[in-house]
């Protein structure tokens, strides 16, 4: 596949290889004041964090696996942790052996996760383009077949299930907010979406490679920090889905770690979600200010991770 077939067809025909192996996530809606926002329509919350693995990486993941050729020395992948994960479950539910690189500041959750999934795990590296060195090196070396988190045809069209998931259960959205780390998922839902919804990136202001790669035109490399680096950490977004977002994606809006905790006391407050920073990231942006919808303005949030250490969530002060 090349990256012009990252489209509605391919999604949709990932949807249906990897239908039975993943969750249609649900979507709910919370009130508007429940969020202090001076609107009157509620929001609409779509709950990837209940997806298998907590998150939506399984739908990439499923997605390489199924539509590409794994060999006898199975799969690898490099990860923030929650790709680790998705990668290690897929390949446990398809019998197949996997390989996967976290750096050192990955989530105690997401490590464990990886081991009790049965896959090999390997530390190596501060940072997500550590690891990620480190497992180009044991593809080149096994034969094993490289699953990319963000930059790989196959993640974003799976991805992308996302998007034609959320039009058949609120057909009537018209705004999406996404949160961003390499792109693999706002990419995969600008394919699908197109221009038929207002696509709007969040990013912390830490770990901001889309935001930057906008303004420079294109994919450049940024320092990476802050409370969602585990999951929102990459140091340069995709060129795959550069493309898609310079089409599609309306803006791109920065949000304060403290605004990310916010967002995460509130989904576990009103709503009893416990969410890591990246799941609560693209709700930060509603809560902060950072994006100011319309009066009338159908909005989604993606909520598309929880994977968190329990015992390190707590109020913000």
């Amino acid at each position: 596949m090349t990256a012009q077939r990252i489209n509605r067809e391919t999604i949709a025909g990932a949807y249906q290889a990897i239908r039975n192996h993943v969750r249609r996530t649900p979507v709910i809606e919370i009130s508007a004041d429940q969020l202090g926002l001076d609107v009157s329509n509620p929001v609409l919350l779509k709950l990837e964090l209940l997806q298998h693995a907590g998150s939506f990486k399984p739908r990439g993941a499923f997605t390489n696996m199924l539509l590409r050729d794994v060999p006898a020395a199975g799969v690898t992948a490099a990860s923030g942790g929650n790709h680790g994960v998705a990668v290690a479950y897929a390949a446990r539910r398809l019998g197949h052996k996997a390989t996967i690189f976290v750096p050192e500041i990955s989530a105690r959750t997401k490590i464990e996760r990886i081991r009790q999934l049965g896959a090999d795990l390997v530390i190596e590296g501060a940072r997500y383009a550590d690891a990620l060195q480190h497992c180009k090196a044991f593809a080149k070396t096994t034969g094993a077949l490289n699953i990319h988190a963000y930059d790989q045809t196959e993640t974003l069209i799976g991805q992308g299930t996302i998007g034609l998931e959320l039009e058949t259960q609120a057909p009537n959205f018209r705004t999406v907010l996404v949160a961003v780390g390499g792109g693999g998922l706002i990419g995969g839902m600008a394919a699908w979406l197109q221009d038929r919804a207002a696509i709007i990136a969040v990013e912390p202001r830490t770990s901001c490679a889309l935001h930057s790669a906008v303004a420079a035109g294109a994919p450049v490399p940024v320092d990476v920090s802050g409370i969602a680096a585990d999951s929102l950490g990459a140091r340069q977004v995709g060129r795959l889905m550069f493309p898609l977002a310079q089409a599609f994606v309306e803006d791109v809006v920065l949000v304060e770690d403290d605004d990310i905790q916010r967002a995460q006391h509130l989904l576990w407050e009103r709503l009893r979600l416990l969410t890591e920073p990246g799941g609560a990231t693209a709700l930060a942006a509603l809560i902060s200010g950072a994006y100011a919808p319309a009066a009338d303005e159908p909005i989604c949030v993606i909520v598309c991770g929880g994977n968190a250490d329990a015992v390190d969530f707590s109020r913000p002060d």
